[in-house]
């Protein structure tokens, strides 16, 4: 399928094709969500979408992945290499990093913004240092280089139906939401890394502090003052998701099943979180299999739908589509959202 997707998008580069094929399975092995996004979209739009999502995989590995392995300041060494490649990438595409030399073509191709690359770079050399957040717009701030610019690099490869400008505020909640959602799924995660994420303020009106957390964690009790807070910020973050939403209506047909079918995913990763308890302190909660593959069979029939839709009077039939509009699911493999 990454050799449909690479011809499709007319890579023929030998050098660049593996660079987007180890995109591609960055995005399969670590992002299942948006991976079973992706392939709703256009073949020929899969590519850019995993050379963004690599790229970002790669700097927040280097990050938390390697935390437990390596210092701060080794980390902060790598990043900043990461960065002085990524400068250079972008410059005149010369990069012996795979990641780099993917993201910089599709940069150049769909005409993204470069600044929203340095912006995500900011945003990871700044979870070296900062483990908290004393307000939300303390922490909005932060998602902006670390989510909205990620909502507004997959904005071109998109496509939109309207001024992009109209649409990218929409794609940065978007962005936002499935941080925040994110944030309240690893919470315990993250207290392990040394963050907390969930604001400060919104945590004392609850009664609740870095210590409390710590105690619950450590312990595997639960506390209703936990409880509640994580309550109170599911329910900020489907404010944000209720931002994005009207976005969807502001891309381009094709391109729509893929992006609704990763926020109902994401939606449903709410959902989990509340149905177990608010316990995300204590463990991570799932989309069960089932409501997984309900939503991607909805995804690939509007995904069908649409291009019949692009097609009619054409005579021809959809690819990956049956008489009637129906479509062949793909296989969903995994339990986590």
């Amino acid at each position: 399928m990454s050799e449909r997707e690479l011809d499709a998008a007319g890579v023929t580069d030998p050098a660049l094709r593996q660079a987007y094929a180890w995109c591609r399975r960055l995005n399969a092995r670590h992002g299942k969500t948006y991976f079973l996004a992706t392939r709703l979209l256009p073949v020929s739009r899969r590519s850019a979408v995993h050379a963004l999502y690599g790229f970002a995989r790669w700097a927040d590995d280097i990050v938390d992945v390697d935390g437990a392995a390596s210092t701060a300041e080794e980390r902060g060494a790598r990043l900043d290499g990461l960065r002085l490649e990524l400068e250079r990438g972008l410059r005149d595409g010369r990069t012996e990093e795979p990641v780099v030399r993917a993201l910089a073509d599709t940069a150049d191709r769909f005409d993204i913004d470069h600044r929203y690359f340095t912006d995500f770079m900011a945003a990871m050399r700044a979870d070296l240092a900062v483990t908290d957040y004393p307000t939300y717009a303390d922490l909005r701030r932060y998602t902006y280089g670390s989510a909205e610019v990620i909502g507004l690099q997959m904005l071109p490869v998109l496509g939109t139906v309207v001024p992009r400008e109209e649409a990218a505020p929409h794609a940065a909640a978007l962005g936002v939401a499935f941080q925040l959602t994110n944030f309240l799924r690893d919470v315990g995660e993250d207290l392990d890394r040394g963050r907390v994420y969930l604001p400060a303020d919104l945590l004392a009106a609850h009664g609740v502090d870095r210590e409390l957390l710590r105690w619950s964690r450590d312990t595997g009790c639960g506390d209703v003052r936990i409880t509640a807070a994580l309550r109170a910020f599911e329910a900020l973050n489907r404010t944000v998701y209720r931002e994005a939403a009207a976005g969807l209506a502001l891309l381009e047909p094709v391109s729509r099943p893929c992006v609704r079918t990763a926020f109902v995913l994401y939606g449903a990763i709410l959902d989990a979180v509340a149905e177990d308890g608010y316990r995300s302190v204590l463990r991570r909660a799932a989309v069960p299999r089932r409501r997984r593959a309900t939503v991607a069979l909805d995804g690939l029939t509007r995904v069908c739908a649409a291009r019949l839709r692009a097609r009619a009077g054409s005579g021809r039939r959809a690819p990956g589509c049956r008489p009637g509009g129906a479509a062949r699911p793909a296989p969903v493999r995994g339990s986590a959202a």
